[in-house]
């Protein structure tokens, strides 16, 4: 299933909660980013306990671009968040990071633009994502997209049929770049959020995927 998932990367609630309402109408899955500092030189909104508000209703997922990741497993879970995306650069232990996320919901593991397939120590069928990163480094919206990154979805694919996110530099031409390559989820944010309509941009996407044809011009 292909699916355009909106993506929020804040410092503040106030602007999270914001971005929540405008999306919630029609998007199915919300992913948000926590960034620690340590990972990424910036920093975003790392409390889970105001999304609880939301959570029932909505499916959310938290890409962790955190150190060691494993530590905010739980808080999100009680928080109400169902899919854990970890990235790999700073995680002591992929295989304690899958095993605990697996009791608590969904997991996946993120690779940063620069990260080889080969930095994954778990086999692929424990995961029920991956994420590539189309972006040059994580941890800040607004990027230029990559094609190059995309390689890796094509690696990833030859080895398993697991689904394989995108997320980075995603609009109305990049997205269908990322289906070509075999991508089905695509995070998208600065293309939603920074238009005075998220949901006429939303549908934009959406209609890319289905028709599968890049926009002229």
């Amino acid at each position: 299933m292909l699916e355009v998932i909106p993506g929020i990367l804040e410092k503040d609630w106030f602007e999270i909660e914001r971005k929540i309402e405008l999306v919630k109408s029609f998007a199915k899955t919300i992913h948000v980013d926590i960034i620690d500092g340590i990972f990424a030189p910036n920093t975003a909104f790392l409390d889970p306990i105001p999304f609880a508000k939301y959570t029932k209703d909505i499916f959310f997922e938290v890409h962790l671009m955190v150190e060691n990741p494993i530590q905010y497993l739980k808080p999100f879970a009680d928080a109400g968040f169902k899919r854990f995306l970890g990235q790999i650069e700073k995680m002591p232990d992929q295989a304690e990071f899958v095993a605990q996320a697996q009791i608590l919901g969904e997991v996946g593991l993120a690779l940063d633009g620069g990260t080889s397939i080969d930095a994954i120590k778990v086999p692929l069928d424990d995961l029920d994502c991956l994420q590539v990163m189309t972006i040059e480094k994580a941890g800040k919206s607004g990027l230029p997209f990559v094609p190059m990154f995309l390689d890796k979805v094509k690696q990833i694919l030859a080895k398993t049929s697991i689904s394989i996110g995108v997320d980075g530099g995603i609009n109305d031409q990049t997205i269908i770049v990322g289906k070509d390559a075999g991508a089905t989820r695509f995070v998208a944010n600065s293309f939603l959020f920074d238009s005075e309509d998220p949901n006429r941009q939303y549908q934009i996407l959406q209609e890319k995927l289905r028709m599968g044809v890049r926009k002229n011009g």
